[in-house]
């Protein structure tokens, strides 16, 4: 997979590494950033090399629940109401640009997100099996965006940024193919059933008391008041010891290691903390600097 994404996005392996850690983890993907840097090629290569069903919706201000979820229709010859299915019964849904739907809309994702269900005049409808969201956003300051809620941003298991590419990759990109014939000619590294036996094997991954020890030193770290505003809740810990695993398997172990709950600790939890005041707007550099102050296992 990680081989595949590389000759469509180029330049950004750690990123793809923390995407398809996400994936594998079973987590919803956030990838935030400005404009034009690949946000949605990456989440194309990502659902293609997976093998996966997707749809992509195009989020905007007059976007509706109902057309993400489907309606209900009513049928004259069976006299009565049948669901019809939206995008959303999709194993991929490619959120694009998600926070410029108003918050109505955004909301709608909530119980597909967590549950996994959708209800729809008294009926729960099961999602497809697997089941992702991997939705874009553009930064806050820019028009037309609504901020998405706290409980919203708790359904992604990470948020990622892309950013700029390096000089010799912006190159790579100048004098290429394009990235959406590139697209065309992904095939898939794996189907559904791959996915979801590699999804399994995550949780045969290994996990010592003492890195037990260091990930509860870590979450009390971000909960005494020094370095944000609330500290990470108990969902929070498991999303990260869940998204440490992956990382693990990725990496070829069949145990986590500290350097594992390392790498994942900013795209897992920096977008569910507020710095404390004085701390700047980002929470990746406390993140950092409260690494930097616990001692390792």
């Amino acid at each position: 997979m990680l081989q595949q994404l590389t000759t469509v996005i180029v330049g950004k392996d750690d990123v793809l590494r923390d995407a398809v850690t996400c994936l594998l983890a079973g987590g919803h993907l956030l990838i935030e950033d400005v404009p034009g840097v690949g946000k949605t090629t990456l989440a194309h290569a990502l659902a293609r090399t997976m093998g996966l069903r997707f749809a992509r919706v195009q989020f905007t201000a007059d976007l509706m629940p109902s057309d993400l979820i489907g309606a209900a229709v009513y049928d004259r010859e069976r006299h009565g109401f049948v669901f019809h299915p939206g995008p959303l019964f999709a194993q991929v849904l490619l959120a694009d640009e998600i926070n410029r739907a108003s918050p109505r809309t955004q909301s709608a994702l909530l119980e597909a997100m967590e549950e996994r269900q959708v209800s729809v005049d008294g009926v729960t409808h099961p999602l497809p099996q697997p089941f992702f969201v991997i939705a874009t956003q553009n930064p806050f300051e820019q028009l037309g965006t609504h901020g998405l809620p706290e409980s919203q941003l708790d359904r992604f298991l990470m948020r990622l940024s892309l950013g700029y590419p390096g000089r010799a990759a912006e190159r790579m990109l100048l004098r290429g193919e394009d990235r959406r014939r590139l697209l065309l000619q992904l095939t898939p590294a794996l189907d559904a059933d791959g996915l979801l036996a590699l999804q399994q094997a995550v949780d045969t991954v290994a996990v010592s008391e003492p890195l037990l020890d260091y990930l509860q030193a870590l979450l009390g770290a971000t909960r005494d008041g020094r370095w944000f505003v609330h500290g990470l809740s108990p969902r929070a810990g498991l999303a990260l010891l869940r998204a440490a695993r992956a990382r693990a398997l990725v990496q070829g172990r069949d145990y986590v290691a500290p350097d594992d709950l390392i790498d994942v600790l900013v795209p897992v939890t920096a977008h569910r903390l507020v710095p404390a005041p004085g701390a700047g707007r980002d929470a990746a550099a406390p993140l950092r600097a409260l690494v930097q102050a616990l001692p390792l296992p």
